[in-house]
């Protein structure tokens, strides 16, 4: 359903006024939840706003660390029932792959127009729409 905004003409015109926020963000946090993806839900919300490419890369790396020091009071709240040392490579691939992709991500940047990012956003949110459809995910 969310990828249809961007690939349907007549819904790709629609745009959201900053009244829109709110219930923007309890839609893409509800559907996250079910889904586990809020991230994407969020951005394709975000790219109806009329932001900037920096404005919007800048609103949803601050929305997904707030999302995650949430996620880490539970996560440590269980530290004694998690043996970090069989999922220590998983953690350090993990970590790895965050900083690699905030350093190539800030080169892109200024290569890249907000129609890329429109166009990227709408590709994965349809890959991950047959993802979950197909069961693959």
């Amino acid at each position: 359903m969310f990828a249809l905004f961007e690939t349907v003409p007549a819904l790709k015109k629609i745009q959201f006024d900053e009244n829109k926020l709110y219930a923007g963000g309890l839609i893409s946090g509800f559907f996250g939840g079910l889904s586990g993806n809020q991230g994407a839900l969020r951005s394709m919300f975000l790219l109806r706003c009329g932001l900037t490419k920096e404005s919007f890369i800048a609103t949803g790396i601050f929305i997904a660390c707030v999302v995650d020091l949430t996620r880490l009071s539970v996560y440590f709240s269980r530290l004694s029932n998690i043996n970090i040392q069989d999922n220590l490579k998983i953690l350090l691939a993990a970590i790895g792959s965050a900083f690699a992709g905030a350093y190539i991500g800030s080169k892109l940047l200024k290569k890249i127009t907000i129609d890329f990012v429109q166009w990227i956003v709408t590709v994965m949110i349809t890959l991950l729409a047959i993802g979950l459809g197909t069961g693959l995910l």
